[in-house]
C-alpha cells in the first residue's frame, strides 16, 4: 500500500516524499480514506505511530478541494490539544505537509502575547490548531468566528481532561455549528473518553490499531528500587554508569524539577528544566537546545510527556512515578518511536508503590526490577503484579507489654488493643470531570 493509493492529492504526495514518508502506518491507511469520506471518527493509537498525519493529511485535502474562501476572522477546521509543545508539534507537522497547497495555517495557544495571534487571524486562517484557553479568549474577544467551520478534531483529549479542561471543552462545543465533522484522536481511550465520543461524534468509525494502554514493545523498561532521599544520587550514580548522553527525566512537580536541575548543574552537568511556571519562551529554548545536544539532561514535568517529538532519543527517566496511570505510556512514548528501539528506566520508592501497581495493571505488565548495589533501600518496595495486587509480607505480631496499664498500646492518635488491627486508611481516585453536552440530531454533511 502507498500514499497514492489510499487516494491523496498529487501536491500532498509531493510533500510525503519530501519528508521521506514511503508506507502508510496502520493507523494512516485506516484513517485517511475515512476522513475523505467525510465519516466521524474515534481513533486509539499508541504515540509515535503517526496519527498526526492520519488526520492531517486528509483534512488538508478537503480544505483545498471543497468549501468556499475562507473570511476575515474564521476557520474551516480546528485542532484542539492540549499543550502548547503539543500545538507546536502539530502545526510544525501541518505547515509541512500543507507546503503545495494554497492554504493559511496557524497555531494559538496561552503563555505568549494575544495581540499578534489576533493580527494573524484577521485575514482568516483555513487550519487553526489551538490550546483550549487561548481559543476561548480569542472567541470572546471577536477575534475568531465558527461560522465557516467544516471540521474538528480533538486531539489527546484524555489528557485535555487530565489537565481540567472539561469546562473549557464545553464552552467550545456550545459554540461550534452542529453541522460539522468530528475527529477524536488518541493515544489511549479511557471510559470517561468513550463517554464523551458517544456524546459528540455521529455513528463514528472506531479504529484501534493496538490494545488499549499497551506500551510500545520498542521500549525497553525496568525499575530500580530506591529510597526517596537517596534518588538523585542513584540517579546520577547511573548516569556516570552508563555514559548517558542525552535523557529525558519526568519528574512530578515543578519544584521537583528546579530541584533536581539545580542539583546536576551543581554536579558540572549541563542540565535544564520544563514546568508550567517557566514562560513559553524559555521552555521552547530549553527544548531547543535538548534537541540539538546543547543540553545533556532535560528535566520536565508531565506538560511535556505528550508534544516532545525528538528523533532517535535513547533514554527516559522516570525519576517519579506519574499520578496518573496513563501518563506513563506517553512518557515512555517519546522514546523508541517510529520503529527505534529505547529504554524507560523508573526510580522507585516505597511511598510509591500503589503508582507502580497501576501502572503495571494498565499496562498488563510485571516491570522487571533492578537493585544497584550500595542503592537498596532501606524502606523495601513491596511486590507488585499485572493483576494490580502489592504483595506484602506478612508483620511478626509484637508481644505485649508486661506493664503499662493492662496491655493496651496507643495507635495513630486512639487505642487500640494489642490484638486489634487498626482500619485501613481508604483508597481515594481522583475524580476527573466529564464535559456533558446538550447535543440534540445534528445532519450530516452531505
Amino acid at each position: 500500500m502507498t500514499f497514492a493509493t489510499l487516494g491523496l492529492i498529487e501536491p500532498l504526495l509531493r510533500s510525503l516524499e519530501k519528508l521521506g514518508y514511503q508506507t502508510p502506518t496502520p493507523v494512516q491507511a485506516q484513517a485517511i480514506p475515512a476522513v475523505l469520506a467525510g465519516r466521524d471518527l474515534m481513533a486509539a493509537a499508541q504515540t509515535g505511530t503517526g496519527k498526526t498525519a492520519g488526520f492531517a493529511l486528509p483534512l488538508l485535502q478537503l480544505l483545498a478541494m471543497e468549501g468556499p474562501k475562507v473570511t476575515a476572522n474564521s476557520v474551516r477546521a480546528l485542532i484542539l490539544v492540549p499543550t502548547r509543545e503539543l500545538a507546536e508539534q502539530v502545526h510544525e507537522a501541518v505547515r509541512q505537509y500543507a507546503e503545495n497547497l494554497p492554504l493559511r495555517t496557524y497555531a494559538v495557544y496561552g503563555g505568549v502575547s494575544i495581540n499578534p495571534q489576533m493580527m494573524k487571524l484577521r485575514s482568516g486562517v483555513d487550519l487553526l490548531v489551538a490550546t483550549p484557553g487561548r481559543l476561548l479568549d480569542l472567541f470572546r474577544q471577536n477575534a475568531l468566528k465558527f461560522n465557516q467551520l467544516q471540521t474538528l478534531v480533538l486531539d489527546e483529549a484524555d489528557r485535555m481532561l487530565d489537565l481540567g479542561f472539561s469546562e473549557e471543552l464545553a464552552n467550545i462545543y456550545r459554540a461550534l455549528p452542529k453541522k460539522r465533522q468530528t475527529l477524536l484522536f488518541s493515544a489511549t481511550f479511557s471510559d470517561d473518553i468513550r463517554l464523551l465520543a458517544g456524546q459528540m461524534l455521529n455513528d463514528p468509525l472506531t479504529i484501534e490499531v493496538s490494545p488499549r494502554n499497551v506500551a510500545a514493545n520498542t521500549v525497553k523498561q525496568w525499575i530500580v528500587t530506591v529510597d526517596k532521599k537517596r534518588k538523585p544520587e542513584l540517579f546520577v550514580h547511573l548516569m556516570r554508569k552508563g555514559k548517558w548522553k542525552q535523557v529525558l527525566v519526568f519528574a512530578k512537580t515543578r519544584n521537583g524539577v528546579d530541584a533536581l536541575v539545580e542539583k546536576l548543574q551543581g554536579l558540572g552537568i549541563n542540565a535544564d528544566g520544563i514546568h508550567g511556571d517557566k514562560p513559553q519562551a524559555t521552555r521552547q529554548r530549553a527544548l531547543d537546545r535538548f534537541k540539538a545536544s546543547e543540553v545533556q539532561i532535560l528535566v520536565a514535568t508531565d506538560v511535556a510527556a505528550r508534544g516532545l517529538d525528538i528523533e532517535d532519543l535513547p533514554l527516559v527517566v522516570n525519576f517519579d512515578l506519574p499520578i496518573v496511570a496513563e501518563d506513563y505510556i506517553h512518557r515512555i512514548g517519546r522514546t523508541g518511536r517510529a520503529g527505534s528501539t529505547g529504554e524507560a528506566i523508573s526510580l522507585v520508592c516505597a511511598d510509591e508503590v500503589n503508582l507502580l501497581s497501576a501502572i503495571e495493571m494498565l499496562t498488563r505488565q510485571t516491570l522487571k526490577r533492578q537493585n544497584e548495589p550500595d542503592f537498596e533501600p532501606e524502606h523495601r518496595v513491596p511486590d507488585t503484579d499485572a493483576s494490580g495486587q502489592v504483595v506484602k509480607k506478612p508483620k511478626k505480631p509484637k508481644k505485649p507489654k508486661a506493664s503499662g496499664g493492662g496491655g493496651g498500646k496507643r495507635n495513630l492518635g486512639r487505642w487500640v488493643d494489642s490484638g486489634e488491627v487498626a482500619p485501613a486508611e481508604p483508597s481515594i481516585k481522583p475524580v476527573r470531570k466529564v464535559p456533558v453536552f446538550n447535543t440534540g440530531p445534528r445532519k450530516r454533511k452531505p
